[in-house]
């Protein structure tokens, strides 16, 4: 069965809500030191609307010049050359989610937004179940989380500058591939199956090759403008999760492959969640604002796809242990209303060896 569900997809756009919501709720996000950094991300915006308009500006400029000696008011290639610019900027290149991602990797505030919402979290957790028997409610995870280094072990992870190489590596990587394809799509006569042919690859590992050749067949007919637009949704809902899990990830010390692992088994959720603050970000000069509130609602959705952490000393099989979402099944089939509901004490240790050290017996809150 596909990971790629659609009640995995649907619960992650409803953790997009409630996380958001949660997130709003603490107080701790009003502090002055999260007001300037507001106010510096509306700055920020202000900066990344620019960075996209100059080019066009000077494109408008130069065709303003040109018409002094070429008419253009039978023309409607000036117009289509500046939309097309814009297009290709905000829908092909993703420039303001670039910007807005790289901003991680020059200052700490997110991660730090992400460590105080996951605190949150489970305060009012703490607060909602105090009533109850406490060997019945799930172990916290802001306390043993803290405890880990966000460098992890040098040996294995990179160091920040690396890391932002990384990302740029990554970005420049996948904005060549999708202006290329943008551009192949414009070949005479094979151009119009070029994007069918990019969502079908890009599906069927997903979906199965029944959606996915559903999925082509439909683009055959539909606007260019469209296609693209859906394809870098899905692309970029996908890197925008992997951005907001970067401080779980930052001290949890996944390998390539259990990381890998650890997305596939929970791609439908992640999607829903992802494509739901993506949409959000493309508002102008607000989308860096909810950034941070996406960032701030990661830390909800890790306590609903993650066991609690153990401290620093037992971790060495946790990573490992996280790989496959064990829970899954009970979570999608709990009603929108108890999404915090938690399980009854369980007792099968000998199926997960690594329970025995400080691990949690609780496999969902």
């Amino acid at each position: 069965m596909s990971n790629f569900d659609p009640n995995a997809m649907i619960r992650g756009a409803q953790l997009t809500i409630v996380g958001a919501l949660r997130a709003l709720q603490n107080p701790g996000l009003f502090k002055y030191e999260h007001y300037r950094q507001a106010a510096l991300a509306v700055c920020a915006g202000i900066l990344i609307r620019l960075v996209i308009t100059i080019p066009i500006i000077v494109v408008k400029a130069l065709l303003w010049i040109l018409s002094f000696m070429i008419n253009f008011e039978a023309a409607t290639w000036d117009d289509k050359l500046v939309g097309g610019l814009d297009f290709v900027a905000n829908s092909v290149l993703q420039v303001p989610f670039f910007l807005m991602s790289l901003m991680r990797y020059i200052t700490p505030t997110l991660d730090n937004m992400f460590m105080d919402s996951l605190q949150w979290v489970d305060q009012t957790y703490a607060q909602k179940h105090k009533s109850e028997d406490p060997n019945t409610l799930r172990a916290m995870y802001y306390p043993n989380l803290r405890m880990y280094s966000t460098h992890g072990d040098t040996s294995k992870h990179k160091a920040p500058l690396d890391a932002a190489m990384a990302f740029l590596y990554r970005y420049g990587r996948r904005a060549a591939m999708s202006l290329g394809v943008y551009v192949l799509s414009y070949v005479p006569y094979l151009g119009r199956f070029v994007l069918p042919a990019a969502s079908f690859y890009t599906f069927n590992n997903a979906v199965g090759p029944i959606p996915a050749t559903v999925i082509f067949g439909s683009g055959i007919f539909l606007p260019r403008r469209y296609l693209i637009v859906f394809l870098q949704s899905y692309f970029s809902s996908r890197s925008l999760m992997r951005e907001l899990l970067e401080p779980y990830f930052s001290r949890i010390r996944f390998n390539k492959q259990q990381k890998h692992l650890w997305f596939r088994d929970r791609e439908g959720l992640l999607f829903g969640f992802g494509v739901g603050f993506y949409i959000f970000l493309k508002i102008p000069l607000l989308g860096v604002l909810i950034y941070g509130i996406a960032e701030a609602s990661t830390a909800y959705l890790i306590t609903k796809v993650t066991d609690p952490p153990p401290s620093p000393a037992y971790s060495e099989k946790f990573a490992e242990s996280q790989v496959r979402w064990t829970n899954k099944h009970e979570f999608l089939r709990l009603p929108l209303a108890n999404l915090d509901a938690h399980n009854t004490a369980t007792n099968n240790r000998e199926e997960n060896p690594i329970q025995a050290g400080d691990l949690p017996s609780k496999k969902f809150s």
